[in-house]
């Protein structure tokens, strides 16, 4: 099973290449990793995405805890969560084909970001699902590029704040 995790550290040199390194040097394999500051100085968040069974993440999630830079480590997938992927895609984009793509870009709420006389560099923002439906609709138009910044998560608030 996917699970997607969270975690506060210190934003020191080095301290990503450990998180890291203990995923690889367990046999675990890491599908999706993104880290960025937070509101406090010299804290980041990373959000990491893993499969495994219950033990296997409960192993994960106890060796992140022993790491000195780790602040907190929360599998955010047993609770409610938002999550945001966005990916950047050039498509062909011939005489022919450029008012489909303009459609389906419309449809998932995309925008064009770059122009050329045979494709257009898309935008688009989303669920992990919502980005694999709009490759999948592309494809068969031609796709010649894809860059995926990987998932961003956050718990949902509490209906009582």
């Amino acid at each position: 099973m996917k699970h997607t995790i969270s975690v506060l550290l210190q934003n020191k040199p080095g301290v990503l290449s450990r998180v890291t390194g203990l995923f690889s040097g367990r046999g675990f394999n890491i599908e999706s990793l993104c880290v960025a500051e937070t509101l406090e100085t010299g804290t980041s968040c990373l959000t990491v995405v893993s499969k495994g069974d219950d033990a296997i993440i409960e192993q994960i999630m106890k060796q992140l805890h022993k790491l000195i830079d780790v602040i907190k480590v929360t599998d955010i997938t047993e609770q409610e969560y938002v999550e945001r992927e966005m990916v950047l895609i050039r498509v062909k984009a011939e005489s022919h084909t450029r008012a489909e793509v303009l459609r389906i870009i419309d449809i998932f709420r995309g925008k064009v970001v770059d122009v050329s006389a045979k494709s257009y560099a898309i935008e688009l923002t989303g669920s992990a699902s919502k980005i694999k439906a709009v490759i999948d609709i592309l494809r068969p138009i031609g796709i010649k590029e894809i860059v995926r910044t990987g998932i961003i998560a956050m718990p949902r608030a509490s209906k009582n704040k």
